[in-house]
């Protein structure tokens, strides 16, 4: 079962939370996930998957709205983030899988895309995909390249408010400090007015370098 550090007694800085605690706190943001367990064989166990995020709630190609990004560990396979840095503006869902999948996910989304917005390619330019990636093949076979464009098309069908967390869609593999990683949630409201969201995919650490330090 999943449980967030509040339900363990641990609150974290002094903002009060949004409504679900959720990325989806935000005004239009929703968020999607294809979730992929499959046993194949003895040595090809599959534990992958997508997740979708929508930024806002109107047209995502024709309503572009301000973006950023950092790269504090630049591993990744990402796409998209170059003209995200060049212009400031997002213009299609945030995708997220695994490592061997950016390419199939970019593949689905841009047929996600083409087909409800005829204007890309035609009476504008091109249109610029966002897929990031995180590697799960300690617990996934991901020569098996599972994900396919397909599972991208319904991570974005399947987007809503009310969020899946845990071991779903892109976290579905992940290892965080040797213990099960995944996809997390996390809003806040600052000023009394403005809500800010996170979400977050966990792949990183070992055991040893998990460090408790108490706040006074």
């Amino acid at each position: 079962m999943r449980r967030k550090l509040r339900d363990l007694g641990f609150s974290i800085g002094t903002l009060p939370t949004g409504e679900r605690n959720q990325v989806t706190d935000v005004p239009g943001v929703r968020v999607g996930h294809v979730t992929i367990r499959e046993d194949m064989n003895e040595r090809t166990v599959i534990r992958t998957g997508v997740t979708a995020v929508l930024p806002h709630g109107g047209h995502l190609f024709l309503e572009k709205v301000p973006a950023a990004c950092f790269v504090l560990n630049g591993f990744g396979k990402t796409t998209g983030l170059v003209q995200v840095e060049e212009l400031g503006t997002i213009e299609s869902p945030i995708m997220l899988t695994n490592t061997f999948s950016v390419g199939a996910v970019w593949q689905g989304t841009l047929e996600y895309m083409l087909e409800a917005t005829p204007e890309i390619g035609d009476v504008t330019g091109s249109i610029n995909i966002v897929v990031g990636e995180c590697n799960d093949s300690y617990l996934n076979t991901a020569r098996a390249l599972a994900v396919t464009k397909e599972h991208a098309k319904r991570a974005l069908a399947d987007a809503r408010v009310e969020m899946e967390e845990g071991a779903v869609g892109a976290g579905t593999g992940m290892m965080c400090f040797g213990w099960k990683g995944g996809v997390g949630s996390s809003s806040r409201i600052a000023g009394g007015m403005y809500t800010v969201g996170a979400l977050v995919v966990s792949n990183f650490g070992r055991r040893e370098e998990l460090r408790f330090v108490p706040y006074v």
